[in-house]
């Protein structure tokens, strides 16, 4: 699984407000894009589906676009959302903890796929992940937000990271790209290595592996 992160330098995804377009330019955000096309399917949190109302999309001519993957709790996608809206044309999974309800027939009448799980941090993304490998999705990416990046670190499901960093500082008040880890010891701090570093315009593009 890959963690898709795109911050300050200072490791925020966004101002206290919720306002994040754009932290990185343009030529990190094509990158990006590609990085879509690389994975069977790209993962969100609630907030990022509903604040943001993505595409998800990869957006580049000849390259295929992935199952579209969102963490919705208690199902607030709307069904006028771009997501929903186009759910027939690229596939759109919600785990969320109940399926049922007039919400819930309305997304599935759009193509929206429906799984119900147990919403509760670890248990939601291990039974999230079994769930998605039974289906066919082999090569995952984690785009957002911090508080999803940091129940699948704290289950060890990330074996990369794909870290984009604008040369900007947004400050403690800032949304965290990762969320609190509640770790008591730095034993038990997972490690990286750092494989590769570019400059993509302004940004620097570093990428990391899981040391195991």
């Amino acid at each position: 699984m890959t963690l898709k992160l795109a911050t300050s330098l200072d490791g925020k995804i966004a101002l206290a407000n919720g306002q994040s377009e754009w932290i990185t330019g343009e030529k990190s955000r094509q990158k990006g894009r590609l990085l879509r096309a690389e994975h069977d399917a790209i993962v969100v949190g609630a907030n990022t589906a509903v604040l943001d109302n993505p595409q998800l999309t990869t957006r580049i001519d000849g390259q295929p676009d992935p199952i579209r993957v969102i963490f919705d709790t208690t199902l607030r996608l709307s069904p006028e959302s771009n997501l929903a809206r186009t759910a027939t044309l690229t596939p759109v999974w919600i785990f969320t903890r109940d399926s049922s309800g007039a919400k819930a027939k309305a997304l599935e009448e759009l193509g929206v796929r429906l799984f119900e799980v147990p919403c509760s941090d670890k248990v939601e993304a291990v039974t999230a992940l079994q769930a998605l490998k039974t289906n066919g999705v082999n090569s995952l990416l984690l785009e957002g937000g911090g508080t999803l990046a940091a129940s699948f670190i704290q289950c060890d499901a990330i074996d990369r990271i794909e870290w984009f960093r604008a040369p900007i500082l947004l400050g403690g008040d800032g949304r965290s790209g990762i969320g609190a880890l509640n770790m008591q010891d730095l034993n038990l701090a997972m490690r990286f290595n750092r494989i590769d570093v570019s400059e993509l315009g302004d940004d620097l593009h570093e990428r990391y592996e899981r040391v195991r």
